[in-house]
């Protein structure tokens, strides 16, 4: 494993646009629970995966109830374990690579918001954030704390409305159904286009559209894709990756980091 840690610090190093890619292996170090492991949310509790795979549908026939029922229902511990969440090893080691210079963009799977409390500036959020509300006419975003939903709901104004718009206003997380927000999309895609270093972090690689991230990177011929994971995954398998170095990203990132650092010296 060192001679691999040296070899992607020195990729890094000499990288011009390294950008970092994250998926839910990088939270479960902090606590956050997956969806699908053996102790997965949905693993222990398939209505609720039901529920959510009908969530989008339920938005976009009754945003009034759709919201009234958010607002009403108790609150899943999940959402509780992700506002308690603090940042690990692993989140804190990709903000330092980013305060370095060397990283340019993190592009997350994870809508736990634990990129931006580490400190990660330029962040594209995939599958979008907890922390945030966002219009689905003209996609702006709100910090959840930006409207009184509880004022809203006793006052009967649900759903609430963009004040720039005046479209409707829905968490920013993506759910089952719905697309992509386009300016996500289109600037991850545009960062894969333009990375020459892509480091994975923590992703399986199996959900899609994120997934063909690295693969469209890899279209270029001239990029270098680190995978740091648990296991192997379809991109090591498949050959997108250049190397794999398996083991815990709160562990390995900031391993890689201080290599940087001593390379850089």
């Amino acid at each position: 494993m060192e001679q691999l840690i040296a070899k992607a610090a020195w990729d890094l190093t000499n990288s011009l646009h390294a950008i970092a890619l994250t998926g839910a292996g990088i939270s479960t170090e902090s606590g956050i629970s997956d969806f699908r492991g053996p102790k997965g949310i949905w693993t222990l509790n398939p209505e609720a995966e039901r529920r959510a795979y009908r969530s989008y549908e339920k938005f976009v026939e009754d945003p009034k109830g759709w919201w009234e029922e958010m607002l009403t229902q108790p609150r899943a511990s999940f959402l509780d374990s992700l506002e308690a969440a603090m940042p690990n090893p692993g989140h804190y080691a990709l903000a330092e690579l980013e305060q370095l210079g060397i990283l340019k963009c993190v592009i997350t799977q994870n809508i736990d918001a634990l990129h931006e409390k580490a400190g990660t500036k330029k962040l594209l959020e995939y599958h979008g954030s907890v922390a945030k509300l966002r219009c689905i006419s003209c996609g702006l975003r709100f910090r959840r704390d930006e409207f009184d939903l509880a004022n809203l709901i006793q006052e009967n104004q649900l759903p609430p409305h963009c004040p720039e718009c005046r479209g409707i206003i829905k968490s920013d997380t993506v759910s089952f159904g719905e697309p992509i927000p386009s300016d996500v999309a289109r600037q991850s895609l545009e960062e894969a286009r333009k990375c020459d270093l892509m480091l994975i972090c923590g992703t399986s690689a199996v959900i899609y559209p994120f997934a063909n991230l690295p693969r469209r990177a890899k279209q270029k011929g001239t990029v270098t894709i680190i995978e740091v994971n648990a296991d192997p995954t379809p991109l090591t398998e498949e050959g997108i990756s250049d190397y794999l170095i398996q083991g815990k990203t709160g562990e390995v990132l900031p391993r890689i980091v201080e290599e940087v650092k001593r390379t850089k010296k």
